[in-house]
């Protein structure tokens, strides 16, 4: 499959079964990453270019590949812009706790 279609196509985004704990785990041990987790938290969307990071633009684009993949995230196209979602019900589904656990150490230590 061509990089073209792949973008027709929309990003992947992992199945509730298929989210790996070693794949949330790396995405969760980046601090610019957590800092997008945390941002979103409680948080029913939000536009890519609104959080609290100082990357490049293209350094952010990855971060959220990484979170998208790894299934600690969703995104959506809407016009001109990218609206992102913590996918938290679905990683409580997987991980109970989880999430909460590590939002609470992050904070902790911020």
């Amino acid at each position: 499959m061509s990089r073209t279609s792949r973008r027709r196509e929309g990003p992947a985004y992992p199945d509730v079964a298929e989210i790996d704990l070693l794949d949330v785990l790396h995405a969760l041990s980046d601090p610019t990453r957590m800092t997008i987790v945390d941002t979103l938290d409680g948080t029913p969307e939000r536009a890519c270019g609104t959080f609290p990071v100082d990357v490049a633009p293209s350094t952010l684009s990855h971060h959220f590949k990484v979170l998208r993949e790894s299934g600690l995230i969703r995104q959506r196209e809407d016009g001109n812009r990218r609206l992102t979602t913590l996918r938290a019900a679905d990683l409580e589904e997987r991980f109970p706790g989880l999430l909460a656990t590590v939002l609470a150490a992050y904070r902790a230590t911020a």
